[in-house]
């Protein structure tokens, strides 16, 4: 079965994002658990948690469902020591907070080599940052998002991704979330069914479908291989019925949440219905 949902508020408190995905349809979702902005944000509350966790019960989602979402100021590859430390301290409470919500994920971007520093130095910083994190906590699963390439981020080919893996300790507390968007923005055409076919052979082939722990799902604004990061409404961008059909009945993407971060919030429950129907569940 599919698991289709959005990245929802949280205005007033993360326990209302179970109710905001109720409320679209949704049989997923992605929040972010503190502000995405700041460096530091306020802590949650005993009640909070103990109300998110309630929320999710009574609307049926469970933690294979949520997919969080780290801040956009981490950087785990920074070659800047003074955000590198910043960013780890920041991973790390992101990661306690996911684990105090009774979550079992959280997606991050994975750094940007900011011209400073080789693309594999980066690369291991990385994995080192992750690893460090990783040995101080426990029932939380870094998914690691592909990027568009855009500027100096990294994580664009599926190599990438796979040498961050490969260097990971605990291979089980690791796992990947591919956005389409991002995919056809560094050059993954699955436009077509031989390119699809193509394109998640290779996947498998360097970094194997064992990791596909969710993915954002997304229409783009830009060319295939633009490495120019513009999500775009389901129907709106480029990518075309065809691909949402063969995504959308693709059975290697049951279970797993699929995000749409599509740019007009106000379509997303139309976009999960129309996504639903090409599935055949509704």
């Amino acid at each position: 079965m599919k698991l289709i949902g959005a990245h929802v508020s949280v205005d007033k408190g993360v326990s209302n994002a179970p109710l905001n995905a109720r409320a679209i349809g949704a049989k997923a979702f992605a929040l972010f658990t503190r502000n995405p902005s700041r460096w530091v944000s306020k802590a949650i509350s005993d009640a909070e948690a103990d109300k998110f966790k309630r929320n999710c019960e009574e609307c049926g989602f469970t933690p294979d469902m949520i997919l969080p979402h780290d801040s956009y100021l981490i950087n785990l590859g920074s070659p800047d020591e003074e955000k590198l430390q910043k960013s780890r301290e920041a991973f790390l409470d992101e990661m306690n907070r996911c684990s105090q919500l009774g979550l079992t994920m959280l997606n991050f971007h994975p750094g940007s080599h900011m011209r400073e520093m080789s693309e594999e130095s980066c690369l291991d910083r990385i994995a080192e940052s992750l690893n460090m994190i990783l040995d101080t906590t426990s029932g939380v699963k870094a998914v690691i998002e592909n990027t568009a390439g855009q500027g100096s981020n990294l994580g664009y080919s599926f190599h990438q991704l796979a040498h961050i893996i490969d260097r990971i300790e605990d291979k089980t507390r690791v796992g990947v979330c591919i956005d389409t968007c991002h995919a056809h923005s560094a050059g993954y055409d699955m436009t077509t069914p031989e390119a699809y076919r193509r394109t998640w052979e290779e996947f498998d082939q360097v970094v194997g479908f064992k990791y596909l722990c969710g993915m954002h799902i997304n229409d783009t604004a830009k060319a295939l291989g633009s490495r120019v990061d513009r999500h775009a409404p389901i129907g709106q961008g480029i990518l075309g019925e065809e691909f949402w059909r063969m995504l959308m009945t693709d059975p290697r993407m049951d279970g797993i949440p699929l995000i749409l971060e599509t740019t007009d919030v106000t379509l997303w429950p139309e976009e999960i219905r129309y996504l639903y129907s090409l599935t055949g569940e509704c």
